[in-house]
């Protein structure tokens, strides 16, 4: 067994190494801060598919729905096995500890590791439904974060990018020095050229939500009453340019464009709904790639600490909506808004205005700056309290194994 000492090491956001009792305490970690079900889960619970489910908003998806729902079914995610030089990605031990929480619920939860845009995995999780889940799905959770998707269908590789539309777009960032000092540095994204727009909504927009869909429907698996989610994300003006108003906006837009197409569908075939989960700000792997947000959310905590709401509560408060253990509050786009303690008037203005105050030599006042840093350290299993990080600790730590 492969034994070591693990220390973080990382290149700006991104870490080398992941540590698999950090990650593991991380998942209990979360699953104790998920609230009770308002009433105990029935019989078997309801069959659900989470896509995406290793990482981020995916993981408290999967967790909470376990907790709160009493979901059984699968999870899918693409994480990476250790090897002898490196240890395996953190999801990937996040995905062996869920699984462990999922054993001791007494919840029958299958966890695939593969690409979750292709459809042999599309068929894959189409015959365990099949076989293991009684040919019937009740709900899905979309949450999937990726820098290139294959169509199917052509073959073709889109690639996705992170620029504004239109014109180039300056702003502030936040990085830390090989130290850990922070500084807040000025960056200008260059605007999209050619089809970057086209390129990202093919990999980020609701083309695959959708295909799982159609591949689900066409196997007769969506039961009656079949409820699905996307999340999503809008964000502050302070982030729109190279956000909500750029290439991923754009992706999102189209996202949200698909839930009300198959919101339409669903109700019409199976008397079922589809809509987005508008989620609040959240440090994770994917949201500290993007320039602005890591200042953003910084500040952010800054303002609200505590009040800052985490994922694992966010999607608790999903997963009653779509149970019916609480009201489905949409908007007028029909979304499901999380993301309401963020944008109140009095908060955006607290943070605009810490924002246009934050330099390198304020930012550590004006920024909860050791959360943020605790928080990009925990994502890959670092600096989570209760864990001792001298002790050697075994990284060849293998996939769930989902014999029946």
């Amino acid at each position: 067994m492969n034994e070591r000492v693990l220390t973080p090491r990382n290149r700006g956001f991104l870490f080398l190494d992941s540590h698999p009792a950090g990650c593991e305490r991380l998942v209990a970690d979360m699953w104790e801060a998920c609230p009770e079900p308002v009433r105990a889960p029935a019989g078997d619970g309801p069959v659900a598919l989470v896509v995406g489910s290793s990482a981020g908003y995916g993981l408290a998806a999967t967790l909470a729905g376990l907790k709160r729902a009493g979901i059984r079914g699968i999870g899918v995610s693409f994480e990476k096995a250790p090897t002898a030089r490196r240890t395996a990605t953190a999801g990937w031990y996040r995905t062996a500890a869920t699984a462990g929480i999922a054993r001791a619920a007494g919840r029958d939860l299958v966890l695939l590791n593969g690409d979750a845009f292709s459809d042999a995995m599309k068929d894959q999780v189409a015959d365990l439904l099949e076989q293991r889940f009684g040919g019937r799905l009740d709900y899905l959770i979309y949450s999937v974060a990726a820098p290139r998707r294959t169509d199917p269908d052509t073959g073709t590789v889109h690639a996705s990018v992170l620029k504004p539309i239109g014109r180039a777009n300056r702003t502030r960032t936040l990085v830390f020095d090989d130290d850990g000092a922070p500084e807040v540095r000025e960056v200008e994204t260059g605007p999209a050229e050619g089809d970057d727009v086209e390129q990202t909504v093919a990999v980020m927009g609701g083309a695959d939500w959708e295909r799982w869909i159609d591949h689900l429907a066409a196997r007769g698996l969506l039961a009656d009453g079949f409820a699905t989610a996307a999340l999503s994300y809008i964000g502050s003006s302070l982030t729109a340019a190279i956000y909500r108003q750029g290439t991923i906006g754009a992706a999102k837009a189209h996202l949200e464009a698909t839930a009300r197409s198959l919101d339409e569908r669903l109700r019409r075939t199976v008397g079922g709904r589809a809509v987005t989960s508008v989620n609040g700000a959240a440090v994770t792997q994917s949201s500290t790639a993007i320039p602005g947000i890591a200042l953003y959310t910084g500040l952010l905590r800054g303002v609200l600490g505590d009040g800052l709401v985490p994922p694992i509560r966010q999607l608790a408060a999903l997963w009653d909506q779509l149970t019916g253990a609480a009201p489905l509050e949409l908007d007028e786009e029909g979304r499901v808004r999380l993301d309401r303690f963020e944008l109140t008037d009095d908060v955006q203005a607290a943070v605009a205005d810490r924002w246009e105050s934050a330099t390198t030599a304020t930012v550590a006042e004006l920024a909860d700056l050791d959360w943020f840093r605790g928080e990009l350290r925990r994502l890959y299993g670092f600096s989570v309290p209760g864990v001792d990080y001298t002790a050697p600790v075994a990284t060849d730590v293998p996939w769930p194994a989902h014999t029946a």
